[in-house]
C-alpha cells in the first residue's frame, strides 16, 4: 500500500509539473490567437511579445492561463489532451483503421519481434563463442563494442539504402536495425552470465570428469539465465526503438514511426505525444511479459533470480 501511494504521489507531481510547463510553453500562441480574436493583450503587438520572456507574458496576461491547456496545436500538449487522443485512437477506432494506434503499434511490433529474435539469437551464439574461444574474445568483442558507437540515426538510412538496392524491402530492413540495437546487450549479459560460475564450481565439474558440453548445459547455462533475462529486457526496448527509427527514413505510412512523422509534417503535437506514449506503453508491456517469462523459467529451473 505504501509503495502504491509513493508511486501515485510521484505520478501526481509529474502531471502537476507538466501542466505548469504548458503555461509558458504555449502562452505566446494563445496570446496571438487572442489578439486575432480582438482581445486586449499585453504587450499589444506580436513583435513586442516575441522579445518578452514567457514568464513575463504569463504574469501580465493571467487571463490566458487556462487557454494554454486547450490549444488545438500547442507546443506542449496538456496531459488530458494526450489522454483523450490515446483514448480516441485506441478504443474508439477500429484496429484496421489507419488512424488507430493499435494498427500502427502492431506494424511496429512485428518488426520489433523479428529484429529482437534475430538479435537475441546472434547475441547468444556470439557470447557462447566468446566464452569458449579466447581468439573470439580478443577479436570479436572489441568490434561488437565499436559497433555500438555509431549513432543509429546515421546508420539506419545506410542500412535501408543498401538493402533496398538488393531488393530487400518491407519488414526486413526495420528488423535488421532492431537486431543491431538488441544484440549487444544480449552479448554482454550472456557473456557475464556464462562466466558467472566461480572456480570452485568449475573444479567440482572437473572432479566429476564432466566434459565441456556437460559443463555448459549443467552449470554455465543455468547460471547465465538471470543475466540473460536482464539483458533481454534491455534488448527488447532497444529493439522497439530500432523499429521506430527504421520507419523514419523510409517515409513509412504505417507504424508508430510513421505516426510520428505524420504528426511532425502537419504540426500535430498531440498526435506526436500520443504516439510516444503508445511506444512507451508497448515497451513496458514487452518488458513485463519478459519478466513473467523469466519468473516461470527460473522457477522451473530452480534458479534463484
Amino acid at each position: 500500500m505504501k509503495s502504491l501511494v509513493a508511486v501515485l504521489t510521484v505520478v501526481a507531481a509529474i502531471i502537476a509539473l507538466w501542466y505548469a510547463a504548458c503555461v509558458p510553453m504555449n502562452i505566446k500562441g494563445v496570446l496571438d490567437q487572442a489578439e486575432r480574436a480582438g482581445a486586449e493583450v499585453t504587450p499589444a503587438t506580436a513583435k513586442e511579445r516575441r522579445d518578452m520572456s514567457e514568464i513575463g507574458l504569463v504574469a501580465t496576461n493571467s487571463f490566458a492561463i487556462s487557454e494554454t491547456w486547450v490549444q488545438e496545436r500547442p507546443r506542449l500538449p496538456a496531459p488530458h489532451q494526450v489522454a483523450v487522443e490515446l483514448w480516441e485512437t485506441t478504443v474508439e477506432k477500429k484496429i484496421t483503421s489507419k488512424r488507430s494506434l493499435v494498427y500502427h503499434a502492431q506494424v511496429t511490433l512485428s518488426a520489433t519481434l523479428l529484429g529482437f529474435a534475430i538479435g537475441t539469437g546472434l547475441g547468444i551464439l556470439l557470447a557462447v563463442g566468446i566464452v569458449h574461444s579466447r581468439v573470439m574474445d580478443m577479436s570479436v568483442m572489441p568490434w561488437a563494442i565499436v559497433s555500438q558507437t555509431i549513432p543509429i540515426i546515421a546508420l539506419a538510412p545506410m542500412i535501408i539504402v543498401v538493402l533496398y538496392s538488393i531488393g530487400v524491402q518491407g519488414i526486413i530492413p526495420k528488423a535488421v536495425i532492431s537486431a543491431y540495437l538488441s544484440f549487444f546487450p544480449v552479448v554482454v549479459g550472456m557473456v557475464k552470465g556464462l562466466r558467472a560460475p566461480d572456480a570452485m564450481q568449475l573444479d567440482l565439474l572437473k572432479t566429476y570428469n564432466a566434459n565441456t558440453n556437460q559443463g555448459f548445459w549443467k552449470l554455465r547455462l543455468p547460471s547465465s539465465m538471470p543475466y540473460l533475462f536482464a539483458s533481454l529486457k534491455i534488448g527488447i526496448a532497444a529493439s522497439l526503438v530500432g523499429a521506430i527509427v527504421g520507419e523514419l527514413p523510409t517515409g513509412a505510412v504505417a507504424g508508430l514511426g510513421a505516426r510520428l512523422l505524420a504528426g511532425s509534417y502537419y504540426g500535430q503535437t498531440v498526435q506526436i505525444w500520443s504516439a510516444l506514449f503508445a511506444a512507451a506503453i508497448l515497451a513496458a508491456a514487452l518488458v513485463a511479459l519478459l519478466g513473467l517469462i523469466e519468473k516461470l523459467v527460473l522457477s522451473r529451473m530452480g534458479v534463484r533470480a
